[in-house]
Formats: C-alpha cells, sequence, structure tokens
C-alpha cells in the first residue's frame, strides 16, 4: 500500500530564449534543509521503527480486528506513507534538479533502498485486506463512519484481488521494484547526459527540441537531423531499456494473471478498460477530421509542397516570435486563473512566491515538466523548463493546474489524495483552457485569433491525438516484446507504425525520424500513462462546455471535484456535471470542439 511518489514528467513540455526575467528556483527546505539535516535522519530511524512494529502488530492479525482497530491500522499506515513520501520526494526533486551529479543519484538511490527494506515487511497489508470476506467489511464501514471514508481505498485495493500472489512472492515483487528503478534511473540519466551540436552550438535535449518551434526553417530541420544523428548514436541503450523493462512488466503480468499490459494501468487510474477503447476508437476515428484536416491547413499556411517532421511544431509565418518573460507569464496565467474565481489565484500565488517553480533551464537538469504532490502536510512542487516560448506559457498554465488541485486534494489526507492519471489531467487542462480563452478575448486582429487558435488546436492534437498514437505504439510494443527481444529497428518500425496514420499525408518522414520513441520518457516510467493526457483533454473539453454554458454554481462544483482527490470514482465526479464517461458518445463532445476550432480556422481562409 506504500506510494512512494515521483515526479512524472508531462509529455507537451515547450521551450524560447532570452532575455526571461528572474527565473524562480526551488526552495526544498520545508522538506529537509539537507541531505544532512538532523530531520531526515530522525525520519529515517523512525521509518524503520514505525515500519518493524506495524509488522509485528499486524502481520496476520487483519481479520480478527474489529472497525475500531482497523481504522487505527490503517491511520497508522497513512503515517509512515506520510513519512516515505516526504523523504522520497526530497531525495527524488533533489535529484531531478541535477541528474549529472553522482551524489545525488547516490544520495536518492540509498534512499530509495532503504526504504525498500524497511517497507517490505508492510506488503502484507494489502494482501490481508484482500482476504477479508466482503461481508464483513461492509459491516465494518457501517459501524464505523471514520473507517468508512477510506472505502475508496479499499474498493482500490481489492481490484488487485484477482491478481495478488502468494505473501512470500508479494515480498520478493516489491524487492525486485529496485532493479527496474534502476533501468528509468539509467535513462533518466542518459538522456540528461546527451550533447547536441546544432551550427556549432553545443544544446542539452531540452535546448535541441526548443529550435523545433523556431520561425528559422534551416534550425528546424538542422535540430531534427541532429536529434536523429545523436538518437542513433545511442538506440542500443534506449532499446536495452525498453526491452528489459518491457520483459519485466510480461513477467510480473503473467504470474499475476493480467490479462492484457494494460491492465495494470486501467486498475490504478481506476477506469473501465472499455471506457479506454471508446475514447481511443473514438480518437482514431477522428484523426481525418481532427490532425490530417489541421496539417493540411497548415501545409498550405507554411507554402510548402509537403510538410516534414521538423514543421509539425513550426510556427505559423505571421506569428509573432518575442519571447515572453516570466512575469509577463506569471502575469498571464494568474489573470487567467483569477478571472474564472479568485479562490484559483489565491492558491496559485504562493507557488510564484514561495519557491514552489523550478524554472530555468540548466545543464543536468531532468527535461520536460512536471508537478509533483510531495506529501499532504507540505505541498507541491512545479518544474519547469521555461525559454520563453507562448508554448512555455501555457505549460506553465497546466503545471499550475495540476499544482492547485494538488493543493486542495491534500484535505484528503495522504491515501485519499492521489488522484487517477485520468483525473489528475482535469485541472491542468481545465488551466491551459482559461489561459487561452482569456488570450483568445484580448486577441486584437483576425491574424492574432487565428495564431492563437492554430496554437491550441496544435496543443490539443500533441495531447489527444499524439498521445493516443503513443498509447497504440507502446500496445503494440509490449505485444511484441511479448513474443521476444526486440531490435532497435523492430522498435522503430512499431513507432513509424503510429505517426503516419495518426499524422496524415501532409507529412514525410526524414531518415532518422524512426528512432524519436526514443526520448520519451512515459514509456519507461510509466508503461501507458500516456491515454491519460486524452482522457483529461477530452473530459475537460466536455467539462468547459457545460461552463460555457453557464451552469449556476459551476465554479463550486469544481472545486469541489478537485478537493474530492482520490475519494470518488469519475462517475460520481462527473455526475454532477450531468457528464459520463461511460456514455459512448461522451468522447465526441471533446473532439468537436478540437473540430470546431478548426472549422473557425478554415472559415477564415475564405
Amino acid at each position: 500500500m506504500l506510494h512512494l511518489p515521483f515526479p512524472v514528467r508531462d509529455a507537451n513540455a515547450g521551450g524560447g530564449s532570452d532575455p526571461l526575467g528572474n527565473l524562480p528556483e526551488w526552495d526544498l527546505s520545508d522538506l529537509y534543509t539537507g541531505d544532512d539535516a538532523p530531520e531526515l535522519k530522525r525520519d529515517l530511524e523512525w521509518l524503520e521503527k514505525a515500519c518493524a512494529e506495524f509488522a509485528a502488530d499486524y502481520d496476520g492479525k487483519l481479520a480478527d480486528l474489529d472497525a475500531a482497530g482497523l481504522l487505527d491500522c490503517v491511520l497508522r499506515n497513512e503515517k509512515i506513507n506520510a513519512i516515505a513520501g516526504r523523504i522520497m520526494s526530497y531525495a527524488g526533486l533533489r535529484y531531478y534538479q541535477l541528474t549529472t551529479d553522482s551524489e545525488r543519484a547516490k544520495f536518492m538511490s540509498d534512499a530509495q533502498e532503504a526504504i525498500t527494506n524497511y517497507t517490505t515487511p508492510l506488503v502484507f497489508f494489502t494482501l490481508e485486506l484482500n482476504r477479508i470476506d466482503d461481508d464483513v467489511l461492509a459491516a465494518h464501514f457501517a459501524s464505523n463512519p471514520d473507517l468508512a471514508r477510506y472505502e475508496p481505498v479499499f474498493r482500490r485495493i481489492r481490484a488487485m484481488k484477482p491478481y495478488q500472489l502468494s505473501d512470500e512472492l508479494e515480498r520478493f515483487m516489491h524487492d525486485l521494484g529496485m532493479v527496474g528503478d534502476a533501468w528509468e534511473r539509467l535513462f533518466d540519466e542518459t538522456i540528461a547526459g546527451l550533447t547536441f551540436d546544432v551550427d556549432g552550438q553545443e544544446l542539452n535535449i531540452e535546448g535541441t527540441l526548443n529550435l523545433l518551434t523556431e520561425q528559422d526553417r534551416s534550425k528546424r530541420e538542422a535540430a531534427s537531423r541532429e536529434l536523429a544523428r545523436v538518437f542513433a548514436d545511442n538506440i542500443k541503450t534506449f532499446a536495452r531499456v525498453h526491452n528489459t523493462q518491457a520483459k519485466e512488466k510480461e513477467i510480473i503480468d503473467r504470474w499475476r494473471g493480467m490479462p492484457s499490459p494494460q491492465t495494470g494501468r486501467h486498475l490504478s487510474n481506476d477506469v473501465e478498460p472499455e471506457v479506454v477503447e471508446a475514447l481511443r476508437e473514438a480518437v482514431v476515428a477522428a484523426y481525418p477530421k481532427l490532425s490530417h484536416r489541421y496539417y493540411e491547413l497548415k501545409r498550405k499556411w507554411l507554402g510548402l509542397d509537403v510538410m516534414q517532421v521538423w514543421d509539425r511544431n513550426a510556427p505559423l509565418p505571421m506569428e509573432d516570435t518575442r519571447t515572453v518573460a516570466w512575469p509577463e507569464a506569471e502575469k498571464m496565467v494568474m489573470d487567467a486563473y483569477s478571472a474564472f474565481d479568485p479562490r484559483m489565484g489565491d492558491l496559485a500565488a504562493p507557488f510564484f512566491s514561495k519557491g514552489w517553480i523550478d524554472a530555468e533551464v540548466k545543464p543536468g537538469k531532468a527535461p520536460g515538466a512536471f508537478a509533483h504532490p510531495t506529501v499532504t502536510d507540505v505541498h507541491p512542487y512545479v518544474m519547469l523548463n521555461y525559454l520563453g516560448k507562448p508554448r512555455d506559457v501555457m505549460t506553465l498554465a497546466h503545471e499550475l493546474g495540476h499544482g492547485v488541485h494538488q493543493v486542495l486534494a491534500a484535505e484528503q489526507g495522504e491515501m485519499l489524495s492521489s488522484t487517477p492519471l485520468t483525473l489528475a489531467e482535469t485541472a491542468s487542462v481545465f488551466g491551459e483552457m482559461l489561459t487561452f480563452r482569456k488570450m483568445l478575448d484580448k486577441a486584437e486582429t483576425k491574424e492574432q485569433r487565428k495564431v492563437l487558435l492554430a496554437g491550441k488546436v496544435e496543443d490539443m492534437i500533441n495531447t489527444v491525438v499524439r498521445q493516443i498514437a503513443f498509447y497504440d505504439f507502446e500496445c503494440k510494443l509490449h505485444a511484441a516484446r511479448a513474443e521476444g527481444e526486440l531490435t532497435p529497428d523492430d522498435i522503430n518500425a512499431l513507432w513509424m507504425s503510429v505517426q503516419a496514420e495518426s499524422l496524415g499525408p501532409a507529412f514525410e518522414f526524414m531518415e532518422g525520424y524512426e528512432t524519436f520513441w526514443a526520448y520519451i520518457p512515459h514509456f519507461v516510467h510509466s508503461p501507458f500513462y500516456v491515454y491519460a493526457y486524452a482522457f483529461g483533454d477530452g473530459l475537460v473539453n466536455a467539462l468547459y462546455s457545460v461552463y460555457a454554458d453557464g451552469k449556476e454554481g459551476f465554479e463550486d462544483l469544481y472545486f469541489d471535484m478537485l478537493r474530492a482527490g482520490g475519494s470518488k470514482h469519475h462517475k460520481e465526479l462527473l455526475a454532477p456535471f450531468g457528464l459520463d464517461a461511460s456514455d459512448p458518445t461522451f468522447w465526441d463532445k471533446g473532439l468537436s470542439m478540437i473540430s470546431g476550432f478548426i472549422d473557425e480556422l478554415e472559415a477564415m481562409e475564405d
């Protein structure tokens, strides 16, 4: 039941150039003042003792507890989660600030190993919970409201019941997790250590990916070809990481009797497989009216016979390429949040003033962006690689949405605050939408409106179409790995099989693009995570349409939904808005919003 929170980088992180203003940096002292802090030593010692005492008091005895006794057990487990989460949050965030620093990597690895060792005796907790009879548990909930509050946690734990192994094997699996973590670290350190030479300038991966949004087409091409060259030079390492991770997952899934590689993700997301499949089918069916149609428009705007991969995120010819300095980005997002509801602005403000954001691009810093909730008695931390592009402003709005959500959900406590990934994207995508709408309202000319609409459509395509294509790639990768070892060429072929389908006939693919699967962190850190982006975007588009229609009390309902954290199923959370994600027509609502924006862009051509 122990959750060690690690940040998962968002897939749609952007990039720009100087002058950016005074960029904020994390102050991690709210967790610990340093790796030698006496409080850190105290917490590690407490954790070792608390885990041993917990096991001594409860191992083999959960079925005999009355409701009050089971509540005490749950509360003690929750405290263990909180302390372990604080330690690993500090170690992880410090590491992501400088992944190339061997001392930080060692500190995180040592902390992880210690906590794994301490918590191995706690594996019995979820196993024994799953053996308690349903009627007994129902009676406990009926007699003790404080215990009943944790019913959603029990329900999610018990969803794993059919796939549970023996106590001894579960302890073995717990310990073996360290090996998978080491492969993730190899991936992170390899990515962070890559250097790219573009026109004589040495860049890290973030700076190189940023060039793909440059106005100068020759720069975009040079960056794309250099990315392909460096990925090709390292492709054996990336292929080895993917082969090993996918094989480890296949072995664990086979032993557990999981019906598909995706099952574990669906269970952790508290979402039904048929809901995800309905989402996937709706998006794939919409490729022609979304990405294919939009990129054909963009091809004409760029004056090209055919688009290359380095044109996908190119700015439009009429686009303002100015750099958005940090103070302006902060004001744009804060204005949008506060205009929706002053409470949202109040929740977002401390991120900027109290060292909860780390924005600057630095050598060795992890690429991408994330919001990490840490633990419920501290606060979230947001990481960006801010380079001043308009897309970076949207990334800020996105991650700040996560942060606000995490602050509100923290009221639920450690075990109930964690939101399934499918719902975790709600506030982030909604924050983006608020910021976009605010900017759209301020557009003074048709050209400005066109650029804003096109940018939003591209972001939505990246969030919906691209992520479902990623999901299909992962499905194919894991299915193929179950049949045997995959060569780099095998993985390249799987990647290309989903790219042409999703991007459409406007594109031609340069030699080397087949390796671009290599840098996507989600494939390594969190298999099948990516459909959560499409789920979140579709859900928010439907939510926003309810807001735009002027539903009375929407803001209060929205805050209640965020406060719920992981305490409610998606059906319960969406019901007050008159929405239901299990309705096959639900996803068409969200996709029609994207299609409507493209309609407007096409109408501007007349």
